[in-house]
């Protein structure tokens, strides 16, 4: 499971870049509960902020800026050190497309692309170590690739962050998922799979790899509702997976794709 101590390789941050703030916004309040809190500076709104849930930061919301792109969440991965991942990244013939930058005293982030295009990113911690709530009603509890080769990915992303790989049959002989644990860590640490597609079912970005977050909610089928009440659909589900839960991949009104998410009773 995913936890806020956060080690290395582990999912750590997560932001969305959107074209319109306030609607984005709204649309996850109603989702998720969450509760949107602008940055300023100098008393001066800036073009984003972060997501709480119960008072804690679970996510930041940016405004889309990049030309030609489209609304996504970015999952940002815990490194001891953005530079030597970078070097790593391109090792494996990934692409850099942000470099290493510090963010003041709070830490140092890059965002890269892996060899098929899937986007990612990394978070080196300094003051600011990630979010403040995971595994909770309303907060991260999974990550995902959808990804057309998912030997080339686990060989890529292996040889980045180190991640430890384990296989699993899909309900009814969907074919393999691979469960992701970080390195050095126990099964109890397991924080994410990912799912070979063919390329046309990548429809969201024209068969190139994508993450996405999952998020734990208290009543799936309620989340749905506010999901296609705001505007946003569903890709598929509900489904019911044993030890899984209740889940449904959803998209929202500006086709940012995510995974709500009840947990069985334990």
């Amino acid at each position: 499971m995913i936890t806020t101590d956060f080690v290395p390789g582990s999912p750590c941050w997560l932001d969305l870049g959107a074209p319109d703030l306030p609607a984005a916004a709204a649309f996850y309040g109603a989702v998720l509960g969450w509760e949107y809190e602008p940055m300023s500076d100098g008393g001066e709104d800036m073009e984003g902020g972060m997501f709480r849930k119960d008072g804690k930061i679970v996510a930041g919301l940016g405004k889309l800026t990049e030309q030609g792109a489209r609304s996504a969440w970015m999952i940002y991965y815990c490194v001891a050190d953005a530079d030597a991942t970078t070097e790593a990244v391109e090792r494996g013939g990934g692409t850099v497309r942000v470099s290493p930058r510090d963010l003041g005293e709070w830490g140092r982030m890059a965002q890269y692309s892996d060899p098929l295009g899937g986007q990612f990113a990394v978070w080196q911690p300094g003051k600011d170590t990630g979010v403040e709530l995971v595994g909770a009603p309303g907060s991260l509890s999974w990550t995902e690739l959808y990804t057309s080769d998912a030997a080339a990915a686990r060989e890529f992303y292996g040889s980045v962050f180190g991640w430890q790989y384990s296989d699993m049959d899909m309900p009814g002989g969907e074919g393999t998922y691979t469960l992701i644990t970080p390195a050095g860590q126990s099964q109890k640490r397991m924080q994410g799979g990912l799912l070979e597609l063919p390329r046309e079912n990548l429809v969201l970005t024209g068969g190139r790899p994508y993450w996405h977050p999952v998020f734990d909610v208290v009543d799936c089928d309620a989340a749905i509702a506010e999901v296609t009440g705001h505007g946003g659909s569903v890709q598929m589900g509900p489904v019911d997976t044993e030890d899984v839960g209740r889940l449904a991949v959803c998209v929202d009104p500006d086709d940012a794709d995510f995974v709500v998410l009840t947990p069985p009773p334990n």
